[in-house]
């Protein structure tokens, strides 16, 4: 993994999945595994009955055994939401989305009551129960002799479907500002919680594109990417390596987004909106570790297996050569993605390498 982001030659490309979700997983598994950034319901009432640190265990052993079985060769994890508390980590809820805002039919004036809730929520400690999950799983990596590298999210600076910010972008440029000017700060502020516990890849930036950006490339670069460069710096000086995040089509502002932000790596890579890891790589590949390209909206859920086969032996070709990539699907694995698919994946990979395929 070192090797890949140095941008050296690993004796294989490394293996990892970014979301990897029930139903399916509970199918690799064979029993039935509680994940909170799919159910946090579910979650809670699993807590309920086990206690917090007996489920955060429980979720940590599920999701070791899910690389083992697979052979990942590092984790993406987030924090536990705890009960009675606000999940500070989810960015939609936080950010503001959800927030039960009286105002008058004016995106403005709601973008600014959510500043000021934003402003209330720096003032709170992030609750130490919420990275319980980091420290269980570096102890029971420990207790069965492995050393995955963690990936953990720190994204606060993506538009989703926020239509007041899309708006407030245009008609109050400095209202906005102060909206990423503080995601910035909620981020940094989680960046060095993760230093501090030897965190190795941390995540930031967020969606803003689809088949086209949700915002103008000026937009981006005006708001956005300066906030970014921030986070991504704060990171390099804890001596960690930034991994900026968003799907969609990213060609109008790749520049920016790469190198603009001076980020070590590129997450999400979409190859379903057009962006080809072959060209990134030519562009980039000296300066920018990729994750991907597997697509797992198109791909993975209605290819047959002989096509996906094909596929992921392309990717990991257009991927080779000085390093800089890592084998993942472009987002999460839902249930619209086969047993079947996902192991033919799996194990093309597997084939690709000559290793052992993945037998369940």
């Amino acid at each position: 993994m070192e090797l890949s982001f140095k941008h050296k030659e690993p004796d294989r490309t490394p293996l990892f999945e970014y979301v990897l979700l029930p139903p399916i997983a509970d199918e690799i598994l064979k029993r039935t595994m509680v994940e909170y950034m799919s159910d946090k319901e579910l979650w809670f009432r699993f807590v309920k009955e086990y206690g917090l640190e007996n489920a955060v265990k429980k979720y940590v052993e599920d999701r070791i055994d899910l690389s083992e079985i697979l052979g990942h060769d590092m984790l993406y994890l987030c924090p536990n939401p705890v009960p009675d508390q606000i999940y500070f980590y989810d960015p939609l809820e936080e950010i503001g989305l959800r927030f039960k805002i009286k105002a008058e039919d004016d995106p403005v004036e709601r973008l600014i009551e959510r500043n000021k809730r934003v402003k209330d929520l720096l003032f709170n400690e992030y609750p130490e129960e919420s990275f319980l999950v980091y420290h269980f799983a570096k102890q029971e990596m420990s207790r069965r002799g492995l050393d995955l590298p963690i990936l953990a999210p720190a994204y606060f600076h993506g538009i989703w479907t926020d239509a007041d910010l899309m708006q407030v972008m245009v008609l109050e440029p400095e209202i906005a500002k102060e909206h990423f000017s503080l995601a910035t700060k909620r981020a940094i502020k989680l960046i060095d919680v993760y230093i501090s516990m030897g965190i190795d890849q941390i995540g930031i930036g967020g969606d803003f594109a689809g088949k086209q950006l949700l915002i103008s490339p000026e937009a981006y670069r005006r708001f956005i990417m300066p906030e970014v460069r921030k986070c991504a710096r704060r990171i390099h000086e804890g001596g960690r390596y930034s991994v900026n995040a968003s799907d969609g089509n990213l060609w109008s502002v790749i520049e920016d987004f790469l190198i603009g932000c001076d980020v070590d790596a590129y997450l999400e890579i979409d190859m379903s909106a057009g962006m080809d890891l072959r060209k990134l790589k030519k562009l980039y590949g000296s300066r920018v570790l990729f994750f991907g390209n597997m697509d797992c909206g198109t791909v993975l859920s209605f290819y047959d297996e002989t096509e996906i086969r094909r596929i992921t032996f392309e990717i990991l070709e257009a991927g080779w050569g000085d390093g800089g990539h890592i084998f993942t699907a472009s987002n999460a694995i839902t249930e619209s993605v086969p047993l079947n698919n996902y192991l033919a994946m799996v194990n093309a990979y597997k084939e690709y390498f000559n290793l052992p395929p993945v037998g369940l």
